[in-house]
């Protein structure tokens, strides 16, 4: 279900993805919070539509101000333990990965996806982008379902 919210300029394409991270301490006082902080904390949203004519506002977290738009939650593709991981299944993330430069670094630690937390796989994606996982694990790439807490 999309919901209309107030997000930087330089964010506001159709397409675009973030991870809402909650109210900063530059919002107190802002006369726009209720149109900004309506979204659920650490969901991953993707911008649908950016309103026609909607004009910007002045922001204390955006330099260059915000503006509408239209976002839905979106689940985030992932690295998984390949054992029992099939679509309709629950599964976590392995745990974390010192191996920033590994192609499948942003999958074993996605944005808005928790440790020790289990997220509703939608698909099977297939092999994960690394020849060699250099901590060992055995991995599948999934989908998980979008978090709409």
């Amino acid at each position: 279900m999309s919901s209309i919210t107030l997000i930087g300029t330089r964010l506001a394409e159709p397409g675009q993805e973030f991870v809402y991270r909650g109210e900063s301490s530059a919002c107190e006082g802002c006369p726009y919070r209720d149109q900004c902080l309506n979204l659920s904390e650490g969901v991953r949203y993707r911008v649908s539509d950016v309103r026609d004519g909607a004009q910007t506002l002045d922001c204390g977290v955006h330099d260059s101000g915000v503006t509408a738009v239209e976002v839905e939650p979106v689940g985030a593709k992932a690295n998984v333990p390949a054992k029992n991981a099939y679509a309709g299944s629950k599964a976590s993330l392995e745990g974390p990965c010192p191996h920033t430069e590994c192609p499948s670094h942003e999958f074993c630690e996605p944005a808005g996806v928790d440790f020790d937390e289990d997220y509703q796989i939608t698909e099977i994606v297939g092999d994960p982008p690394h020849d060699y996982c250099m901590l060992d694990r055995d991995l599948t790439l999934v989908e998980f379902a979008p978090n709409e807490e």
